[in-house]
């Protein structure tokens, strides 16, 4: 069992930064692969970055590569999510996830992932 506690949202304007954190129970951190999702109000829930258990690969949804960076640090189990060039429409729920994966692999799609966080909202202004 895996339980995440996402923080770091919240409101910004346009152009700022934000850096979230998810913190996570367990062992076993290091055997996860990792990911950022996003809910906006009255839409799907969308992938936004993942990266996997030793932090050597990542993986950037179109809409915020080059602005945004994962990364996570195994010996505090943790994943970050570094937002840079913030635009309203980042405006969502921010939630962590983890998901088994054999290797070193990557996983893009939320029905891949076990565990999931509660969710931090992050609201940016124009």
């Amino acid at each position: 069992q895996v339980q995440l506690v996402e923080s770091g949202g919240g409101l910004v304007q346009a152009g700022g930064s934000l850096r979230l954190s998810c913190a996570a129970s367990g062992r076993t951190f290091s055997s996860y692969a990792m990911g950022w999702f996003r809910q906006a109000p009255g839409k799907e829930r969308e992938f936004v970055a993942t990266i996997s258990g030793n932090g050597g690969i990542t993986y950037y949804a179109d809409s915020v590569k080059g602005r945004f960076t994962i990364s996570r640090d195994n010996a505090k189990n943790t994943v970050y999510l570094q937002m840079n060039s913030l635009k309203p429409e980042d405006t969502a729920v921010y939630y962590c996830a983890a998901a088994q994966i054999v290797g070193w692999g990557l996983a893009t799609r939320a029905n891949e992932y076990n565990y999931w966080g509660q969710g931090t909202q992050v609201t940016v202004s124009s």
